[in-house]
């Protein structure tokens, strides 16, 4: 690119803000010139609003320290400033909808993190190596706002990418009936062992609406556009219960799936590890080389070893086995706050710009 992009980060003191700012430090397409979140953060130095909840392991970098934080609310002046925003804000999700809309109205595109519009019928919500063509609805959903260049495409729950992806490489064998059960990090609520010392050996067996969307969210990625609106698959069948874990980072998955086309062990991990996207023939700078890489130790993949391959946007499989009762078993494992997160909506928003739904205002 001849020169980067304006960014702004909504919600940008948040754990989900913070890792958005770290990975746009060095951006090739990306410049940060924003960085907006709750009034009561505004007017301070980045810095000085953060304070001590400054969550990444890697130091805060130099270059936002100073800048003076917007106010989320202030839209106009925010949207006037950046040629795109990512959307990480923190607040009901009626007024999620509402101020991301907002953003987009003003003819700024907005990429988000949040839950709050991915059922809303045209907004897409993609992997980009899985269902890139759905941001096609974005041109439908521009006539509803009234835009010509404004829009909001988001990513789906972090809960996904470590069984979604796999079972999609496998479409073709037809897997119709999945059992998933994910054991997922402190970090997915935004959280650190500091500040939620209760999960120090202890597992909760509860996450509130993650079930659900764990359930639901692969079949609107696996569905198609119709008329002015995403229609889910209705296949495979999911169900799911999710289990929070003494983890920082990375959410694991047990999965057992059944296949309407019979197949050998063999081709199952052929197809994970040949497993390639857009993203990696168009080699957009946050795409993993290797999508999915298959380890064979009975003992991995391991949060401690795996979590961070690919620079954590890739997913790791391993323990594929045939099962009593289902065809067969495996163990994910995907970064949560990376390819589940901050990275993932940044994986949308390189697709987005390589394709031109993104550009200079």
């Amino acid at each position: 690119m001849d020169k980067k992009l304006k960014v702004g980060v909504l919600g940008a003191t948040g754990m989900v803000g913070q890792r958005f700012l770290s990975l746009l430090e060095n951006h090739p397409w990306y410049e940060v010139v924003v960085v907006a979140a709750s009034p009561s953060s505004a007017g301070k130095r980045y810095e000085d609003a953060v304070g001590s909840r400054w969550k990444m392991t890697t130091p805060m970098p130099e270059a936002y320290k100073d800048l003076i934080v917007m106010n989320v609310n202030d839209v106009d002046a925010v949207a006037s400033k950046v040629d795109f925003v990512f959307s990480a804000v923190d607040m009901t999700k009626e007024e999620i909808k509402a101020i991301e809309e907002a953003y987009a109205k003003t003819e700024t595109p907005v990429v988000s993190n949040n839950s709050a519009h991915r059922w809303t019928k045209d907004v897409p919500m993609v992997v980009p190596e899985i269902n890139p063509e759905h941001f096609a609805i974005i041109e439908s959903q521009k006539k509803r706002l009234g835009t010509k260049r404004g829009f909001i495409a988001v990513k789906p729950n972090c809960s996904i990418q470590s069984y979604a992806p796999v079972l999609n490489a496998w479409k073709e064998y037809e897997p119709y009936e999945v059992v998933v059960t994910t054991y997922q990090a402190i970090s997915g609520a935004g959280k650190t062992f500091k500040d939620w010392p209760e999960m120090v050996e202890n597992i909760i067996p509860f996450i509130g609406g993650e079930e659900e969307k764990s359930e639901k969210e692969p079949l609107r990625i696996w569905g198609h556009i119709e008329g002015d609106e995403i229609v889910p698959a209705t296949s495979p069948k999911i169900t799911c219960q999710c289990v929070r874990v003494p983890v920082l980072n990375g959410h694991t998955a047990a999965v057992f799936v059944k296949f309407k086309n019979k197949v050998s062990k063999e081709d199952l991990i052929k197809k994970l590890v040949e497993y390639k996207g857009e993203p990696q023939e168009l080699n957009l700078p946050s795409a993993p080389k290797q999508f999915i890489q298959y380890l064979t130790e009975d003992n991995r993949p391991q949060v401690n070893l795996d979590v961070n391959f690919e620079n954590g946007m890739g997913v790791s499989v391993g323990r594929l086995r045939e099962d009593s009762m289902y065809d067969y078993k495996f163990i994910g494992l995907s970064h949560n706050t990376l390819r589940g997160a901050a990275g993932g909506a940044l994986l949308c928003a390189e697709y987005l710009t390589a394709k031109n739904f993104i550009t200079a205002k």
